[in-house]
């Protein structure tokens, strides 16, 4: 794993607990975790499980010893981590975004096209439970055409001014703000769930706070600002919205913002279909909202699915039935998936295509944004 911060916690639980929950095909072994900082990365790699430690991640991609490579590292890393190992002929497990620019996710693409290596881009909420009966549901043709949908990603982590700066507000290494690095979750959601892609965008990007203290130190999320009071400029997007058409015809509206006061993660989907709707918020993770219309008027109405029981994806290695899940069981589905996909030598989803076809909508977000909000099309050739 290169990384150990908050993605690289949440992968290594992940990769720890898998094994002693799912009947796996082959056992994960936490070899070797890479950071620039000798020190830190050996106290992460006490803390979160790891065996061996580097401080280049070129030197972990050469390891005979790896035949993974998981990649948690801000964006602007990323293709170039997984380029030399699909090189190496190590499979990968990317972050998402998959990269900072639709160029870049090309390559990536490309290059595990032709690698012997097998590669996945990390959207982890698929892995939640009730989106998974979404899915289901709507496959199963139970709301028939799809006519809306709605997404929201809701954070308010930096609502406050005095948050300090991080890599994620600054777009050399993240690529862009609340669009990618939230954005792009809600984006996938709602083509992974409807089944279809989005064609064209029209779109509003904001930055709230163009200015913010320089951080002294940062744990997770959190930071602290500097006591000098030096500040440095915001480089992305706070908050993103834009209206959408899907390749069935129907409609979709997304907002991303890290400026929602009292919202801490909350994934809002909610699809309309000719024959009913879906509804599901991260914040109760546990449940799906599902109505039929085909019921009568007087009985109708959205029926609360508890998603707990056996039958439900993933959940039957778990609790007995209505004991809920978290936040770290999706990344412990995610490697449930890829390690049974590797056992098959079966492409696991999502791909690095997957990925890229979101990249092209964070890119003609962006350029529409540019452009007075002007409609644009997805591009699907060269890149830009």
């Amino acid at each position: 794993m290169v990384g150990y911060a908050f993605m690289g916690v949440a992968h290594s639980q992940a990769w720890r607990t898998a094994p002693r929950f799912f009947d796996l095909p082959l056992t994960p072994d936490m070899t070797v975790v890479a950071g620039r900082n000798p020190e830190a990365v050996r106290a992460a790699a006490d803390r979160l499980g790891w065996r061996d430690v580097e401080t280049d991640w070129k030197a972990l991609v050469a390891r005979d010893d790896v035949d993974l490579v998981d990649i948690c590292t801000p964006g602007d890393t990323h293709a170039d981590i997984a380029l030399a190992a699909l090189a190496a002929g190590k499979h990968v497990l990317c972050e998402k975004p998959l990269a900072n620019s639709v160029a870049e996710a090309e390559a990536m693409v490309a290059a595990a096209a032709a690698a012997d290596g097998l590669a996945m881009v990390g959207f982890t909420y698929r892995r939640v439970p009730a989106i998974q009966l979404a899915r289901s549901l709507v496959e199963q043709g139970r709301i028939g055409t799809v006519r809306h949908v709605r997404a929201q990603y809701l954070q308010d982590w930096i609502a406050d001014p005095q948050v300090p700066l991080s890599w994620r507000l600054d777009k050399q290494k993240a690529g862009s703000g609340a669009l990618g690095d939230i954005g792009a979750h809600v984006v996938d959601l709602a083509q992974f769930v409807t089944g279809e892609t989005l064609t064209g965008v029209s779109a509003i990007l904001e930055t709230f706070v163009r200015e913010r203290p320089v951080a002294d130190a940062f744990s997770g999320l959190s930071g602290t600002g500097s006591t000098s009071g030096a500040t440095g400029p915001v480089t992305v997007d706070d908050a993103a919205v834009f209206l959408a058409r899907l390749s069935g015809g129907g409609l979709a509206s997304f907002e991303a913002t890290r400026f929602a006061s009292g919202r801490k993660n909350a994934i809002r989907l909610e699809i309309n279909g000719s024959a009913g709707s879906l509804a599901f918020d991260f914040e109760d993770m546990n449940v799906l909202h599902y109505f039929d219309a085909s019921q009568p008027a007087w009985e109708a109405g959205f029926r609360r699915i508890v998603v707990t029981e056996p039958d439900h994806a993933y959940v039957g290695a778990w609790w007995p039935p209505g004991h809920g899940l978290g936040y770290e069981h999706a990344f412990t589905h995610q490697v449930v998936d890829l390690v049974e996909a590797l056992a098959a030598h079966r492409q696991p989803t999502p791909s690095f295509a997957d990925g890229l076809q979101v990249q092209r909508v964070l890119d003609a977000v962006e350029r529409s944004a540019a452009d007075d909000s002007r409609w644009t099309p997805l591009e699907q050739g060269v890149s830009r």
